[in-house]
């Protein structure tokens, strides 16, 4: 049976303020892009989330982010390698003590907003990244954007290197996704996103906004947390693809 992975970005609420619906989301996903407490996420928001995902039998990433909660890490950060590196390693140590006390463990990486996309084709920062999470656990697979500069250093590196999509996100023709600042960023039509994931699984491509057909051998599907209605959206796009035969489980899971 075909299969694709769903994942979602969680624990991404701080304090009294609050940042999607994990418990509901957890219950479609089949990977939780944990927030690691540099763009958002505090430690009892992390530890619960941490607990929701392994209860549901979700796998937890560390969702890595630029030192930027005033941002919620969408803002660029000119750091070193050195200093990238060591925030790096500080989150991924934080997450894996809090997945720990909740009976689970870090199962793989995503970088996080600007992180993400500065990964496409930043080396400095891409490399910071990459050698990190190497150091720390070279058997963790490293979610990023197909075409990012990052996926050939994972490779160098020996990490498997993950492509995803974006459910609830509009593409320019190249490829990348289309500004937050534009606004036609992001996808909220339920029926366009189902449209476009059955796509991706079954032509393995995507349309971008201007029309063009783009190729995009896609491992996983990501539906942001924090996006109007998406604890519904990520349970459309999952009933439809499993109504086809595709079968959702995260891309760390072993075929039963």
């Amino acid at each position: 049976m075909p299969h694709i992975d769903m994942n979602s970005d969680v624990g991404e609420s701080f304090g009294n303020w609050r940042m999607g619906d994990d418990a509901a989301i957890l219950k479609t996903v089949s990977s939780a892009n944990i927030a690691c407490g540099f763009h958002a996420g505090d430690p009892g928001t992390i530890r619960e989330t941490s607990r929701i995902a392994a209860e549901n039998g979700v796998a937890i990433g560390a969702h890595i982010g630029y030192r930027d909660l005033d941002g919620f890490g969408r803002r660029f950060l000119d750091c070193s390698y050195e200093e990238l590196a060591a925030d790096v390693l500080y989150q991924l140590g934080a997450l894996q003590a809090m997945a720990s006390a909740a009976g689970g463990r870090i199962r793989y990486v995503k970088p996080h907003g600007a992180l993400y996309h500065s990964m496409i084709g930043n080396q400095t920062h891409a490399r910071a990244v990459i050698d990190t999470i190497a150091a720390y656990d070279a058997s963790l697979p490293v979610l990023l954007l197909p075409g990012s500069v990052a996926l050939d250093f994972a490779a160098e590196n020996g990490l498997r290197g993950v492509a995803e999509a974006f459910a609830d996100r509009n593409y320019d023709a190249d490829g990348t996704l289309v500004s937050r600042r534009e606004p036609d960023a992001v996808l909220h039509d339920v029926d366009v996103v189902v449209e476009n994931m059955l796509r991706l699984a079954e032509d393995r491509e995507i349309i971008a906004r201007d029309g063009t057909r783009i190729p995009m051998d896609a491992e996983s599907i990501c539906v942001h947390g924090d996006t109007q209605g998406s604890v519904a959206m990520a349970a459309a796009v999952r009933q439809a693809l499993e109504a086809q035969g595709v079968q959702i489980r995260s891309f760390v899971t072993e075929a039963a």
